[in-house]
């Protein structure tokens, strides 16, 4: 189990340091976009992000 939680965890490192790397200016924009949301927005947001990375895992599994 551990194993599995190290290498997603290895994965999700790689991929989000994939736009800093590639373009710096736009993850710099996105940042200063995502500073002007309000709470509830990021809110609703990382609620997205999670019950979508909990469907991708239920479907993989």
């Amino acid at each position: 189990m551990a194993d599995w939680l190290f290498g997603a965890f290895a994965l999700m490192l790689v991929l989000e340091g994939l736009l800093p790397f590639f373009s710096p200016r736009a993850w710099r924009q996105v940042f200063e976009r995502a500073l002007r949301l309000t709470d509830g927005q990021i809110r609703f947001i990382a609620l997205g992000s999670m019950l979508t990375g909990l469907l991708l895992l239920a479907i993989w599994r």
